[in-house]
């Protein structure tokens, strides 16, 4: 399977619409057998759905993330596991090994219209 992170500088971005790169992981039996980062060509919010699903990615591990976006990646047949913060290789780790602490109600909710000066992610 492939896993998706949203990354930057070794940790995963705390924001899906605004992601650049993602780390892709190949996991299999268990165990990660390669990884990769890759630029989403200025792809976002419910754009980047569709650019993970052409790359072949079941799953994503991201920060917040907004509502839209969260639907994207249901019709997309991508997994979501939200909410997670830190390194993108330790949170890779824990998901092929199964013990990966996600937050399943994570919403990023500064889509009401306002800049993203100052914006917030919040977790359910």
């Amino acid at each position: 399977m492939k896993l998706a992170v949203t990354y930057e500088n070794g940790n995963i971005f705390q924001h899906f619409g605004h992601t650049e790169y993602f780390k892709i992981y190949t996991i299999q039996d268990g165990e990660i057998k390669d990884s990769e980062v890759k630029s989403s060509d200025g792809a976002g919010h419910e754009s980047l759905a569709f650019w993970l699903k052409d790359a072949g990615v079941d799953a994503l591990i991201c920060g917040g993330i907004g509502d839209g976006a969260k639907q994207a990646l249901a019709n997309a047949d991508v997994d979501l596991y939200g909410g997670v913060t830190g390194s993108a290789d330790a949170a890779a780790q824990a998901f092929a090994s199964g013990t990966l602490s996600y937050n399943p109600g994570v919403h990023c909710s500064h889509h009401d219209g306002e800049g993203h000066e100052g914006h917030h992610c919040h977790h359910a």
